[in-house]
């Protein structure tokens, strides 16, 4: 085709959503989203009623880039007669399935959005890139000078459980023979019911899906069904909510973050994830509140609870899988017998297969990840932007919701070449290093003493 569009976005999830929605009103931006899928779906295996996001309703699409913005969560719910009862709530959480209502909303009135496009090839050209997508009709071909990879990440299984489902899957699912099912948090609901028939299961991760899952299936626990949980974290962590350690999530800090050498950063994302990773405070109380009601009332409900303990190996055995568990603190293992897992272990990202023909022109790590830019871009003619493929460089705000509008505002800045959105520079009361005027030693052009660059190279090393 002879169009050349501004923006090429591949992968229709929130993030990309909101790129289009924030795009749409602009006359410059000539953009265009693709999206393997039929429509638009937000994580459907774990619609599970009452959950709510972990981000409030300003965290939406669009408002804290455009608070006027036609495409706002209020705005939804003013369409939709339902901003009274909302403001009646007064809770800033809307349920999870709210959400995901609303973000159908905006992609039924965004007419640059494409369903059923497979994309499988993103070639070069000397003003951009040329992306082609399967149909169900034939192929179609899309010119674009920017390109925004929004495909997000997929389910992460622990090796120890890929040997549990049946030959060929590509995650879990129900296994081959007469034992209960293994699925990742992503597929949870439509296995449900044949994890409670079961009579027995163990939630594998730490988070907040395998907190929702293990509450969601304590109702049902009972003498027909043994619930186990085993995180190899030290304890069940609360995600962290305060208001200083919400200000990691600000540029300042993203530009902190950013500015650290690799291995650095890799060690603070690990410690960082009970930030974003933990589980919220009301259900871990909830969790107990509920062992504690069924146990006062005579119906203790029968489950194991193991923290620090890590699944190194399982196998099938009849109807029935065998777990060999670790604990890391004492250092030894045991077996235990569930017939039906539910995998809570996250997701991953990776650089898909049909980036193969700009390869070389991809900026990567040692790891083979996205070395991303500050301003999210993958190439040195800085064309090439990713959305939530960049926590390894960014830190905590690459998945964070209420974080997609200021990074979508960046990567209109790029392709516009002009702030169309205000992007704020600071924002918190803090500061994430030595200010150059109460330290001690020279400093370099942007402030920072050579003294703590020197550092910072030493721990890399």
């Amino acid at each position: 085709m002879n169009r050349t569009y501004d923006l090429v976005g591949i992968g229709v999830g929130p993030f990309n959503l909101g790129l289009a929605a924030l795009a749409d009103p602009l006359p410059d931006v000539d953009a265009v989203f693709l999206d393997q899928a039929d429509e638009f779906r937000w994580h459907p295996g774990m619609m599970l009623e009452g959950a709510t996001i972990q981000v409030p309703f300003l965290a939406d699409l669009v408002t804290m880039a455009d608070p006027t913005s036609p495409y706002s969560f209020l705005n939804f719910l003013k369409h939709t007669g339902r901003l009274y009862p909302f403001y009646i709530r007064e809770s800033f959480f809307p349920l999870r399935s709210e959400y995901d209502q609303y973000c159908r909303w905006v992609s039924e009135r965004l007419t640059s959005l494409r369903w059923g496009r497979r994309v499988t090839a993103v070639v070069p050209t000397d003003d951009g890139f040329e992306v082609t997508a399967q149909t169900a009709a034939g192929t179609e071909t899309y010119r674009a000078r920017h390109v925004v990879l929004g495909v997000g990440t997929t389910p992460r299984v622990p090796e120890a459980f890929r040997g549990l489902v049946a030959a060929g899957a590509d995650q879990p699912g129900v296994p081959a023979g007469p034992a209960g099912p293994v699925v990742h948090t992503a597929d949870y609901l439509p296995h449900r019911d044949a994890l409670v028939a079961s009579g027995a299961v163990t939630v594998v991760g730490s988070g907040q899906s395998a907190a929702e899952v293990y509450r969601d299936l304590l109702d049902d626990a009972g003498p027909h069904l043994t619930l186990d949980w085993v995180t190899r974290s030290p304890r069940f962590f609360p995600m962290e909510y305060t208001k200083l350690t919400l200000e990691l999530t600000s540029p300042e800090y993203t530009d902190h973050f950013h500015g650290l050498p690799g291995a650095l950063r890799d060690t603070l994302g690990r410690e960082q994830r009970n930030l974003y990773k933990g589980i919220s405070g009301d259900l871990v109380d909830d969790i107990y509140e509920t062992l504690y009601r069924k146990s006062a009332l005579g119906r203790p409900v029968p489950t194991t609870l193991l923290t620090d303990t890590e699944v190194t190996a399982a196998r099938t055995d009849g109807d029935e899988h065998v777990l060999t568990l670790r604990h890391n603190q004492l250092g030894t293992t045991a077996e235990r017998r569930t017939r039906a897992v539910v995998v809570a272990t996250g997701y991953g990202s990776s650089v898909p297969g049909f980036l193969d023909p700009v390869r070389h022109l991809l900026n990567l790590d040692e790891r083979g990840r996205f070395a991303v830019a500050r301003d999210y871009t993958v190439d040195d003619a800085r064309r090439l932007h990713v959305v939530n493929a960049e926590e390894h460089t960014h830190g905590v705000t690459a998945p964070d919701l209420g974080f997609g509008a200021w990074r979508n505002s960046v990567i209109l800045a790029g392709v516009t070449a002009r702030e169309v959105y205000p992007v704020e520079r600071r924002i918190a009361f803090q500061q994430f290093g030595l200010p150059a005027t109460s330290g001690t030693g020279p400093v370099d052009d942007d402030g920072t003493h050579l003294a703590q660059q020197a550092h910072l190279e030493e721990v890399a090393r």
